[in-house]
């Protein structure tokens, strides 16, 4: 799928699923949801080679995806299941005890997309760098994809991971940051600051792309180029996406008030009310 208005409508049917999701658990993580769900239905649905029917743990002849921020597990689940790995119907169970939908995607639980507990923020892009290495030492030509956050950003377990990845010059892992500048307590600036995030990733040693993560054709565009100057160069590939922290419901959007905050029933309604049914509610 490569249709703009195609990805529009998935898109649509994705923030339904996150906003019914954690209202039915009262619990949960909307406001990064929302601003990376352009990202990942874009990377789902028109990008990243990838086929439910043979996927493995081991990723071997697929590209693999990685959430590193696991908090925003209801986006991840959604686009898995809108993709094909598990039922759809399936989304109803979210956060319920002995369900395989945990707050965080977990290996244990057996569901397919998930090869790593994600959760202790800072550690997929190091979990993304080992696939990416070993895809290169099994000559496989697929990409590693790994998601995380600005805030996460302020880990340094991602900056060590950041100088391993370009001194082993792993050029099949493309990383993307969702750069809404909110986080758990506050904006990211006030709470830590990461300064010039461009800058400074170009400094470690990457391939750096700035992309509006709520335009299509943007991230398609970068996502693009991130392949072509993986090819041509020997650097990992980051892309930095400038979203909006709950983008798609008027309430919640750039604020951090979201961030791990479920709506009331009456407020689920009202964010549902904004967002368009595209491919049937589970």
């Amino acid at each position: 799928m490569s249709n703009i208005q195609e990805l529009k409508k998935v898109a649509s049917q994705v923030r339904r699923d996150i906003i019914r999701m954690v209202t039915a658990a009262q619990s949960g993580h909307p406001g990064g949801s929302l601003s990376s769900t352009d990202i990942l239905t874009a990377l789902f649905f028109s990008e990243m080679k990838h086929n439910p029917n043979n996927w493995s743990k081991d990723g071997k002849g697929n590209d693999m995806f990685f959430l590193s921020a696991g908090h925003i597990s209801p986006v991840f689940y959604s686009v898995h299941a809108r993709s094909g790995y598990f039922p759809v119907s399936e989304l109803a169970t979210f956060r319920l005890l002995g369900t395989r939908l945990q707050g965080h995607p977990c290996p244990h639980s057996k569901l397919p997309g998930v090869h790593e507990a994600a959760g202790s923020l800072g550690q997929g892009l190091s979990v993304a760098v080992g696939a990416a290495l070993a895809k290169k030492l099994d000559n496989d030509p697929n990409y590693v994809y790994v998601l995380m956050g600005d805030g996460e950003s302020e880990e340094g377990q991602i900056w060590e991971a950041a100088m391993f990845a370009a001194h082993h010059k792993v050029n099949n892992l493309i990383a993307i940051t969702d750069w809404n500048n909110q986080q758990i307590d506050g904006t990211v600036e006030e709470v830590a600051g990461l300064g010039d995030l461009e800058k400074k990733w170009d400094a470690f040693g990457w391939n750096v792309i700035v992309a509006n993560g709520h335009d299509f054709e943007e991230i398609l565009g970068a996502y693009k180029k991130a392949k072509e100057l993986a090819k041509a160069e020997e650097k990992p590939v980051m892309i930095l996406m400038k979203t909006v922290m709950g983008k798609g419901v008027d309430f919640m959007e750039g604020t951090c008030a979201w961030h791990g905050k479920a709506p009331k029933p009456e407020d689920g309604e009202k964010a549902l009310a904004q967002l368009e049914e595209t491919l049937g509610d589970y």
